[in-house]
């Protein structure tokens, strides 16, 4: 639009926000693009100048600047690109059967309900139909690190049989609530899902419970902060939803961070840090050429309880559970 428009406030959005009236007529306006318009004055009520808050009423006036065009509709497959550049941002590996990258706390693997924007849909960057690369496997939502996809079917076929035989060894880190004594050790527990909804979690059952399935981690310490966090190197044998948080939780000491599987004490110790969870480190057969090893660095959630707890990731050991084999 390159004109200059008065529009009325119809009756049925009586009390409506500024912002919220521009939104509904024009989408792709952004938070910012409405904030500079009535800043400068472009966009009145009535004459006068408003704020994007302002409450409009029945039958007011409304100037309409010139306003930016809304970007061309993408055709089905398509990527925005500056979603493609984001993507491609996170590649810690690539080449032509295998594709990882480092993915940030916050962003969802797969879409559901209210989740319209995760790495499934994202992967459109590399293309379609054959281009386009497959999850083998999952990471929570607000867990971050390595995520590796496979290019074509052979290469996703062979990189998810390598997570189904237990052929894959993925390392996490977590820093938790407290010590755990003894400082490394094994947690055996069978899990199950409990409740319904956003009320769903991972409690230990009995093997006789017919939704138990069995859940092994082991866990190595590799450094404290005093009584109050330790930092912990985490290796969950089998992948069953939320094995790590639930399993840290059965042992006392639950995940830093953690708003589900939590304690009063965590919950305390937390105060404003995300899940400090990430998924470190992972080796798996190539799907066919010898080894791959996979690091991510840490993620600015993970690096803000590093901070607060005094830890050096770059003393650790990127083989923490060699002694134990």
């Amino acid at each position: 639009m390159r004109e200059v428009r008065t529009l009325f406030v119809d009756a049925g959005e009586d009390g409506v926000r500024l912002d919220r009236w521009f939104k509904r007529r024009w989408p792709h306006l952004n938070h910012i693009q409405l904030q500079k318009l009535t800043r400068s004055g472009q966009i009145r009520v009535d004459g006068a100048r408003a704020k994007p808050d302002t409450r409009l009423a029945a039958g007011a006036q409304i100037r309409v600047p010139p306003l930016p065009d809304a970007p061309p509709a993408l055709e089905k497959g398509q990527i925005d690109p500056r979603d493609a550049a984001f993507i491609r941002s996170l590649v810690i590996y690539e080449d032509d059967e295998v594709l990882a990258i480092n993915k940030p706390s916050g962003l969802a693997v797969q879409g559901g309900t209210k989740t319209t924007r995760h790495v499934d849909g994202l992967l459109s960057a590399w293309g379609e139909g054959l281009d386009r690369p497959r999850l083998v496997h999952r990471l929570d939502r607000d867990t971050s690190g390595v995520l590796v996809m496979g290019k074509g079917p052979q290469a996703a076929a062979q990189l998810a049989g390598a997570f189904a035989k237990r052929r894959a060894q993925k390392i996490y880190w977590a820093i938790v609530t407290g010590f755990p004594k003894p400082g490394e050790g094994t947690i055996d527990r069978s899990l199950a899902k409990q409740g319904m909804g956003d009320r769903e979690m991972m409690a230990p059952a009995d093997l006789s419970d017919p939704r138990a399935e069995t859940a092994e981690t082991e866990y190595v310490t590799l450094a404290r902060a005093g009584p109050r966090a330790a930092w912990m190197a985490l290796w969950p044998h089998t992948g069953r939803t939320h094995q790590l948080r639930a399993h840290m939780l059965f042992l006392g000491h639950p995940i830093v961070g953690d708003p589900k599987y939590n304690t009063l004490a965590s919950q305390a110790l937390s105060d404003g840090l995300k899940l400090q969870l990430h998924a470190r480190r992972l080796v798996l057969p190539h799907p066919s050429r010898g080894t791959l090893a996979l690091e991510a660095p840490i993620s600015r959630e993970m690096r803000a309880g590093f901070e607060r707890f005094g830890f050096d990731q770059n003393k650790a050991d990127p083989e923490p559970f060699r002694t134990r084999r």
